[in-house]
């Protein structure tokens, strides 16, 4: 299995990467070992696989562009095939629909929403779509200003993404058609609680239900998905942090395992993961426990594609730290593998 990490590399950003690093991992040993580090590249920040083809994609925090890399088959290693225009800034997820024609990109500063064609071999085109999110602004008196989209999140169709907008305390709805054009859902959003900041949203494999992990107030809320409308209906919030708990946090990453019997967010202050267990018919969530991360700001979680690792991305101790998975009980074991990589802030595993 191969492993492609960015993160960041600018100074303004504190960033201490040096572009996209590729790791092929030693699935019996659960060693790392170094591939290639495809460098001059300004904060890879997010990665994201193409469906079907050897291609992968990245948005650039603080950026104007998303790039695409051909993947060398027989090694994993990287070529950059283009870079496009997103006609925003800082670009902070990316979702292939599920057609794999069109690239969707969540622009944080600038509020919009871009959609990119996928042409055959992969490259991306011009831009094809650029929506504004409007709507009132959260009651938070530095993040909540405007607009900020922070997430691009299909579900398991590839019909419907879920756009969780931090500074509108909204998630918004949209499929996109065959024109590539961004169609807002029946129910075109849905608002969080006042000052929440919802930020990353996740399906659950099997059932009706979507997650949205809220980055200001540390709480993560269940939905029920209607997947022929893309309709949302709120079910429950609950707080991604331990009793007693009285200090700064902010939240950063979901991940719900591929049985769908868990779900797990990572908290920055705290520095954990936070694991629910989730009620099958409802899909709601309680909370099994708490593990500490071992490093300092974990900005990303991911879960292997069998669930059977974890891996906690630390920004800012420059770390990935790796997690056994009881797959029973949802519980995490650090199992003493350790990579040293610059400011990390996103994983894919192919």
């Amino acid at each position: 299995m191969l492993a492609y990490v960015g993160g960041y590399t600018s100074k303004d950003r504190n960033g201490t990467g040096d572009g996209v690093n590729v790791y092929r991992i030693d699935e019996a040993a659960g060693s790392w070992s170094h591939v290639q580090c495809l460098g001059d590249l300004v904060n890879p920040s997010w990665l994201t696989l193409d469906r079907r083809r050897p291609v992968l994609y990245a948005a650039h925090g603080e950026g104007h562009e998303a790039t695409a890399f051909a993947i060398e088959p027989a090694t994993g290693r990287l070529r950059v095939l283009n870079r496009q225009p997103t006609q925003g800034k800082n670009g902070v997820r990316l979702g292939v629909e599920g057609s794999d024609r069109y690239l969707v990109c969540a622009n944080y500063s600038s509020g919009t929403v871009a959609v990119l064609p996928i042409e055959a071999d992969g490259a991306l085109g011009a831009l094809r779509a650029l929506v504004p999110l409007t709507g009132r602004t959260g009651p938070h008196p530095t993040e909540q200003t405007s607009a900020h989209p922070h997430d691009v999140a299909f579900d398991p169709r590839g019909r419907f993404c879920l756009v969780p907008d931090k500074g509108l305390d909204a998630v918004f709805v949209f499929r996109v058609d065959d024109g590539g054009r961004l169609v807002p859902g029946a129910a075109p959003s849905v608002a969080s609680r006042p000052g929440a900041g919802p930020r990353h949203a996740g399906f659950h494999p099997t059932g009706p239900f979507a997650y949205v992990l809220n980055e200001l107030d540390s709480t993560l809320t269940t939905y029920h998905f209607d997947a022929d409308s893309g309709a949302l209906e709120p079910r429950q919030t609950i707080t991604t942090l331990p009793p007693g708990f009285s200090g700064r946090n902010t939240t950063s990453e979901i991940a719900i395992a591929p049985s769908g019997r868990f779900v797990y967010a990572s908290n920055r202050g705290h520095d954990s993961v936070v694991i629910f267990a989730v009620e099958p018919s409802a899909g709601t969530l309680a909370p099994v426990g708490w593990e500490p991360t071992q490093g300092k700001t974990p900005r990303f979680i991911g879960l292997d594609p069998a669930g059977a690792m974890l891996y906690a991305a630390n920004q800012d101790s420059d770390t990935i730290v790796a997690f056994r998975v009881d797959r029973r009980a949802g519980t995490l074991t650090p199992t003493g593998h350790v990579v040293a990589v610059g400011s990390p802030s996103t994983i894919v595993f192919r």
